[in-house]
């Protein structure tokens, strides 16, 4: 990381779990498969579930040290927690997550699809062919594969949750191609619950508006992060402490007649559709 983008660590140094946040059992004897959970939203969302006493599988693609930090959360929280490494746009590592999870929970009660990437590109003659490959392969392929190998052995009463973006529905000039997978992620959400609908499996997303995680330090030029999160009307990004809560509610019982629904955090912009 650059000597200039250094000092926007510190916000990653906020905790995934605020103090106060008091678990009550919501998700009490639940096994969890997270993708992108080492660190950002997806470290969050595990640490609340723990919380709400799931034991949780996370999935990650190669820091070992971020996602052995979130295991030791988790185990704080007095929970089990599985690590897979490897890279989710492989559809044979997508069966080898499924196997994993079901061999060490013999159940899994909630998925959260979860990890993407993005690189920024002003243009969209910029985006290389390699690029938009890899850019769907990451964000939207997975959802496919691992769903569909986790399906086999999900019951009525299970969940499965997809993060989305507010860039699906507003739109970016710099991330055109990681936007477009977020939209297939709104229309796959939709889809898939109206399918599952019969079968008591509910499935929804959240669409996260700015929100301070690795994936922005890494991707963003240092003017950019600047200007990160400014223009919504809370003036700032948000935290993902402040994101988990709402997988949270998905998750569990208090959400049953919910399906094929998007909730949007924001920091207040406002999204129709």
């Amino acid at each position: 990381m650059s000597e200039h983008k250094e000092k926007f660590r510190k916000e990653l140094e906020k905790p995934p779990i605020r103090a106060d946040y008091l678990g009550s059992k919501k998700l009490l004897g639940k096994n969890a498969v997270i993708t992108g959970g080492d660190s950002g939203i997806g470290r969050a969302v595990a640490v609340h579930y723990a919380r709400e006493g799931a034991n949780v599988a996370i999935v990650y693609l190669k820091n070992d040290k971020d996602a052995e930090q979130t295991k030791t959360m988790v185990e704080e929280e007095g929970q089990q927690c599985l690590l897979i490494k490897g890279d989710l746009s492989s559809q044979s590592f997508c069966k080898t997550i499924a196997e994993k999870a079901m061999a060490t929970f013999r159940h899994i009660h909630i998925l959260v699809n979860n990890a993407g990437m993005h690189e920024d590109e002003q243009k969209l003659k910029d985006i290389s062919k390699a690029q938009l490959v890899r850019t769907f392969e990451v964000n939207i392929f997975p959802f496919f594969y691992l769903t569909s190998y986790l399906l086999e052995h999900m019951m009525e009463g299970n969940v499965i949750i997809n993060t989305a973006s507010v860039t699906a529905y507003r739109g970016s000039d710099h991330l055109i191609d990681y936007a477009s997978t977020k939209g297939a992620i709104v229309s796959f959400t939709r889809s898939l619950a109206k399918n599952l609908a019969d079968q008591k499996i509910r499935v929804n997303a959240v669409a996260p508006g700015p929100i301070w995680t690795p994936l922005v330090i890494n991707a963003f030029s240092t003017e950019q992060l600047k200007k990160f999160g400014k223009d919504a009307p809370m003036g700032r990004a948000g935290y993902p402490y402040e994101v988990a809560p709402a997988y949270v509610y998905l998750a569990c019982d208090h959400s049953s007649y919910v399906t094929g629904q998007v909730m949007h955090v924001t920091g207040g912009d406002v999204v129709n559709g």
